[in-house]
């Protein structure tokens, strides 16, 4: 008996990610996302200081508590993840762990719906904000709280449903590029 595959228009079928691998792709994700921003930090320090001198800034840090600095630190966020999303569909934490993000048809993603999945997946952060900076909250409740939201967030799929995406596991060996 033959195996019957899929006609061409339809996406192969690939399981869905279950909650643990996705949180191993996000701890992998976060510690190369906290170089990325290391480095992002160092070029606006330095440009800083080439703009305004170092007695200047020994003086007086712009940088601290600047919206345009928070900003940029969020650009710069949304561009790791959404050009790796846009373009092979796999952050270097979904690639070690074999998942990779997708529309419901198979295809690539965009970048609106890069920007969908950044916006919902980044909800964790406001009860962690909101606690530690308005109801100055000790950090660790602060961030017990934004983990369970974030939990939360993962187990409902909010940001697949938000942006009508799937992440799905890539099999070992096996084709990556569909």
């Amino acid at each position: 008996m033959r195996a019957v595959e899929p006609p061409p228009s339809s996406p192969a079928i690939f399981p869905l990610v279950k909650l643990p691998r996705r949180l191993a792709a996000i701890g992998y994700d976060g510690l190369l996302l906290a170089g990325v921003l290391f480095v992002a930090t160092a070029l606006a320090l330095g440009l800083a200081v080439i703009l305004i001198g170092g007695t200047a800034f020994a003086v007086h840090n712009p940088l601290v508590g600047n919206p345009f600095f928070r900003t940029y630190l969020l650009l710069v966020c949304f561009f790791f993840y959404g050009g790796f999303w846009v373009h092979g569909g796999q952050t270097l934490g979904m690639r070690a762990w074999r998942v990779r993000v997708r529309r419901r048809d198979g295809r690539g993603i965009g970048w609106w719906q890069a920007l969908l999945r950044f916006l919902v997946a980044g909800l964790w952060l406001a009860p962690v904000a909101y606690l530690h900076q308005v109801l100055k909250l000790g950090v660790g409740l602060s961030l017990g709280a934004g983990f369970a939201c974030l939990l939360l967030l993962l187990a409902l799929r909010l940001p697949d449903r938000c942006s009508e995406t799937e992440l799905v596991v890539v099999p070992k060996g096996g084709n990556t590029s569909t």
